[in-house]
């Protein structure tokens, strides 16, 4: 039961990911037809299936929670960062690491922040297991932010709360650094 869960959530996933174009590439009529973006379960290997997709030349991915005031406070910066560098190549995956009974508040606080593409929710069971696949060193607290190169090499880890200046330093960092 649990595989065929499994099989249905990527089948799931893989269409919903294919029908949603980003943001700079929609009028603004058809972002206001749609509904909330989505929020997509995701493993931690699903996440870094992404991030090594190739579809971007740096990939922040920033794990946060509604319950989480730094994630709170530091959100704003990432979205900004996003909107600053997307026509570079930069990409920003948010994973929720919220309870599913959260998921409601989860989604409010996206649209408040003007979040219209699938952001992620971590839908793995084992949290140890989740922060191990991500990065040994990461202690599991939140926030924590993450920054990939092209091939989805970890070029950069920040545990804590974060500001525009640091990402956009390290996001820097990896555009003129490329390996």
């Amino acid at each position: 039961m649990r595989r065929t869960t499994g099989i249905i959530g990527m089948v799931l996933i893989i269409g919903c990911a294919g029908m949603v174009r980003p943001e700079y590439m929609q009028t603004s009529s058809s972002r206001d037809r749609r509904g909330p973006a989505p929020i997509l379960p995701v493993t931690a290997a699903e996440l870094l299936e992404r991030v090594r997709d190739g579809k971007a030349r740096v990939t922040v991915v920033n794990l946060w929670a509604t319950f989480c005031q730094p994630c709170v406070e530091e959100f704003p910066d990432l979205v900004r960062l996003e909107r600053a560098y997307r026509k570079e190549g930069v990409r920003v995956f948010f994973v929720s690491m919220d309870f599913e009974s959260d998921l409601p508040a989860a989604r409010r606080f996206l649209r408040r922040q003007g979040v219209e593409y699938p952001t992620f929710w971590k839908a793995q069971d084992d949290d140890q297991a989740f922060i191990t696949a991500l990065n040994p060193e990461w202690s599991g607290a939140l926030p924590a932010t993450f920054v990939y190169d092209a091939r989805g090499r970890l070029r950069h880890f920040h545990e804590g709360k974060g500001d525009f200046a640091l990402f956009e330093r390290l996001v820097r960092d990896v555009l003129n650094n490329p390996m």
